[in-house]
Formats: C-alpha cells, sequence, structure tokens
C-alpha cells in the first residue's frame, strides 16, 4: 500500500526547495512542472526533475511528476516533452492535469506506453473540472486503465471554472468531493484531498485535514512543508483506532468465532466488513 498521507507539490525549477526535500518527512513528492513553473523555465524543470530521480536522494518517498496538460493542438509540445524527458527516470507516478473525458485518461496511458514508462510507473489525475466531474465513472475505470492507480482533487480550478467564491468552496464542492471519492472508491482507486493555500493558518490546515480523513481521503495534497506534520497526524490511525483494530481482529480469529458473520464488542455489533476495515487500519500503521 504507497503512503498517500502528505504528498508536497514543489516546483521542479526551483533548485532552493529541490536541495530540501531528501530532509523532509512526506510520504510522497510531486515534481510540479505545470502551474508552478514559468513558460520560459519548463526545459529545466524537466531536467531537474529527471536529475533528482535519478540521483536517489528521495529513496523512500513516492515521486510523482504533474506533467503540462494533454496537448490542446499540434503546436502545444509540453506535454510530449515532459514525457520524453522524464521517461528513462521512471517515477512512481505521472500525475496528468485538466482530465475532462475518459478519452484524456486514454490518451494519457497511450502516451506513457508509447514512451515506454516502466509498468511500475502509475498514471495519476487531476480531477479538477466540471467536465472531469460529470464524466467520474467513466475516468475512474481501473479494468480500462490498467496504470490507473489515484485521483487528485483540485478544488482551486474547480471553483474557478463553477465561478464558486473561494472562501465558499469547500461548502460549495461538497458534491463534487464526494463525487470523487465515491468514483476512486468504486474504481478501487486511492484518492487525496485538494492543497489548502493558506499555509500559515494552522488551525485551518487541521480542521480540512480533519474534515477530509472523515470524508474518506487517503490523504492531502500539500504546498508547504508546515504541512507535513499535521497531515501525518491526521491520515495515520490514531491509538484508539489501532487498539480497536486488534481487538477486531483478534475477537474474529478466535475458535468460536471463525464461521460467525457477526459478533459483539464492547457492546457493539461488529461485522465482517468491519474486519476488513479493521485490517486496513492495521495495514496503514505499519
Amino acid at each position: 500500500m504507497r503512503k498517500t498521507r502528505s504528498m508536497l507539490y514543489v516546483p521542479a525549477s526551483n533548485d532552493r526547495a529541490l536541495a530540501k526535500l531528501a530532509s523532509l518527512d512526506a510520504d510522497g513528492i510531486i515534481l510540479d512542472l505545470e502551474d508552478s513553473v514559468a513558460p520560459e523555465s519548463k526545459a529545466i524543470a524537466r531536467q531537474n526533475a529527471r536529475a533528482i530521480i535519478e540521483s536517489g536522494v528521495l529513496s523512500g518517498k513516492s515521486v510523482v511528476i504533474r506533467t503540462n496538460g494533454l496537448a490542446l493542438d499540434e503546436t502545444d509540445t509540453l506535454f510530449a516533452d515532459d514525457l520524453e524527458m522524464i521517461s528513462q527516470a521512471a517515477p512512481d507516478a505521472i500525475l496528468v492535469p485538466k482530465i475532462r473525458t475518459a478519452g484524456d485518461v486514454e490518451r494519457a496511458e497511450a502516451a506513457m506506453n508509447a514512451q515506454f514508462l516502466p509498468e511500475g510507473t502509475a498514471l495519476w489525475l487531476m480531477i479538477e473540472t466540471p467536465q472531469a466531474i460529470m464524466n467520474l465513472r467513466e475516468i475512474a475505470d481501473r479494468q480500462r486503465f490498467p496504470r490507473l492507480e489515484a485521483l487528485a482533487l483540485g478544488h482551486n480550478d474547480l471553483a474557478k471554472e463553477m465561478r464558486i467564491g473561494l472562501p465558499d468552496s469547500r461548502v460549495a464542492l461538497f458534491q463534487a468531493i464526494s463525487m470523487t471519492i465515491l468514483a476512486a472508491r468504486a474504481g478501487g482507486l486511492r484518492v487525496l484531498d485538494s492543497v489548502f493555500g493558506a499555509f500559515r493558518d494552522q488551525e485551518g490546515f487541521e480542521r480540512e485535514c480533519r474534515h477530509g480523513k472523515g470524508l474518506g481521503f487517503d490523504g492531502k495534497t500539500l504546498i508547504h512543508p508546515s504541512q507535513i506534520e499535521a497531515a501525518n497526524r491526521w491520515y495515520s490511525p490514531s491509538e484508539a483506532e489501532i487498539a480497536h483494530a486488534n481487538k477486531v481482529v483478534a475477537a474474529f480469529a478466535a475458535p468460536e468465532n471463525a464461521e460467525r458473520g457477526v459478533i459483539s464488542i464492547d457492546g457493539q455489533m461488529v461485522e465482517r466488513l468491519h474486519l476488513a476495515m479493521a485490517r486496513d487500519v492495521l495495514a496503514m500503521a505499519s
């Protein structure tokens, strides 16, 4: 199970930020070639991304490349140039922004295959357009797209396209958030919450982590190292959750419960679906 509690976006053109990555306790690094990189810095960003992966300094972390979006016309070569440069570096995943349809996913996966990216390089998708929300059932189809591993919500772009004021966006986007999580679960995918832009507002960030975990996200994308500790804490099982999970596993392992579908633990009825959930908690804790 790939740990995705804290996935930190870092502009691949920012040498100073890149130099600090090995010391950070984030579960993963998303080397950004898209929005945070100026047009004139795209080439150096690609080179930096490939170099830092090949250096091995991020060993133990998930390393994801956020490419530029799929080509809109024949003059747009950014996505193709991104893949060509980083294909030999074999990152853990490619994160493609501005996905709108299953056809976009098909194009992205075909491009990865054409560049001979290893089978182990997964495809992640940014869900940040109204079209993507309306097409989630077809987009999140792991049977059709074998590289597909995760969805990452991008509520800033989604709010912009829906003409929602950012102070109210979390509430206004609740249906889109829930649909994204449902689609991920139906497709057997992981799903990451959007960034929290006010990185100095620790109380607000903690509140959003608690909300996101309660909704079912597997982790959170981040924009600043100061957010890593709280994301790791909130998206890790608590001591109480681990203790309860151990109790559920032990109870169903008892000979007298081997064939039972429902048992009582601490005055609560517990089914075998809760056993599966308990095992997931223990797997994440380990």
